[in-house]
């Protein structure tokens, strides 16, 4: 992968900054810096995209800027859970808001001619098998959490049709971190309405940060469109 200086330092300390999170967010006396470690992920994610964006069109660039402001959103509001359930569904519609926002970039370059049934089936396949799991510990989150399943779905969708109509850079990137962010949010769900996982608060985030470093990167690697 082909990157700049500037992504390549950024990329040394988005990890680093991540890896920060991990251990903050796994050791409860760094609780209190753990508030700070995880919003910072996304917004040096900003930041970077700000600075760096300007061969992006403005479009593009103002839903992506928006995608990032909900996905910020979301990860503060989910640090407070445990004092409200409420604070779950909210940071679930800054996400789910997130991801409209993805797959409005994403169409900007939508190759309408691509085959994309195969893909679609594969997606069923998958979401099925989770739901076959998630469904008896839903409860009143039956309906938020289709409705989430299908954005997200079609956020991946979006990103698999920008094949050949993006350079091959862009699109491997961002189809890419499409699918972590499926797995991350996958793997969220499963712990919390499924049965909790081992070592969840680092797969999650992980994936998580790898998603979106990927989208953004994958972005920032477009030619100059309208």
């Amino acid at each position: 992968m082909k990157l700049t200086n500037t992504e390549k330092q950024f990329s040394v300390l988005f990890f680093v900054i991540v890896l920060f999170e991990i251990i903050t967010g796994s050791t409860e006396t760094l609780k209190m810096a753990h508030y700070i470690a995880k919003p910072a992920i996304v917004i040096s994610l900003i930041f970077l995209f700000i600075k760096t964006s300007e061969g992006v069109s403005k479009s593009i660039k103002r839903i992506t800027l928006l995608a990032l402001v909900f996905s910020l959103l979301g990860d503060i509001l989910l640090m407070f859970v445990e004092q409200s359930p409420h604070f779950f569904t909210i940071g679930l519609v800054a996400f789910l808001t997130a991801h409209i926002m993805y797959i409005l970039a994403f169409l900007k370059h939508r190759n309408k001619q691509k085959p994309f049934i195969g893909f679609i089936v594969f997606l069923l396949i998958y979401a099925s098998g989770l739901f076959y799991l998630l469904k008896d510990g839903l409860g009143a989150m039956l309906i938020p959490v289709i409705v989430y399943m299908i954005v997200i779905l079609s956020m991946a969708t979006t990103a698999f049709l920008r094949k050949d109509m993006v350079n091959n850079l862009s699109y491997n990137l961002v189809f890419s971190g499409a699918i972590f962010f499926m797995i991350s949010d996958s793997i969220l769900a499963l712990n919390k309405f499924y049965e909790p996982l081992p070592f969840s608060n680092i797969s999650i985030m992980l994936t998580y940060a790898l998603a979106q470093f990927l989208i953004v990167i994958g972005i920032l690697k477009l030619k100059k469109t309208n």
